[in-house]
């Protein structure tokens, strides 16, 4: 497994308030920069879209603990599996820390095309998840 994962980041939301956002692909993607992904497409529980130069990536939410963890994975044909966890943990009622991680299961050859479009994806993200008005 290869192992990707985004810096801290701060909000000045609430964890619950993110959680529910998160919980919910139908608002995840406000969070979606629409000149990085096309196809976006949700359903409330799964969601799919396309990034070049990785392909279709479909997700789907396989848990969740209240205002604390979102866990998603690959939902459908993907490139390759993968998890994608978003932690949350609220310092003050203002200030809530936001780290994303990725764990996926790449071959050499998809490893050395997908690293840095899914390094710079999650890092996006996870700007996005921060900077969010909730």
């Amino acid at each position: 497994m290869t192992q990707f994962e985004s810096p801290i980041k701060k909000s000045s939301s609430s964890a619950e308030k993110i959680f529910s956002f998160l919980s919910d692909f139908d608002h995840f993607g406000e969070l979606i920069p629409k000149d990085k992904v096309k196809d976006w497409q949700s359903n409330g529980e799964t969601c799919r879209f396309t990034v070049d130069p990785i392909g279709e990536i479909g997700l789907r939410i396989v848990e969740k603990e209240e205002s604390k963890t979102v866990k998603y994975t690959a939902d459908g044909k993907t490139p390759f599996n993968f998890f994608l966890w978003v932690q949350l943990k609220e310092v003050a009622e203002t200030d809530t820390r936001i780290k994303l991680t990725i764990k996926a299961d790449m071959n050499p050859m998809i490893k050395m095309v997908a690293s840095k479009p899914v390094k710079k994806f999650l890092d996006m993200l996870s700007d996005a998840i921060a900077n969010h008005k909730y």
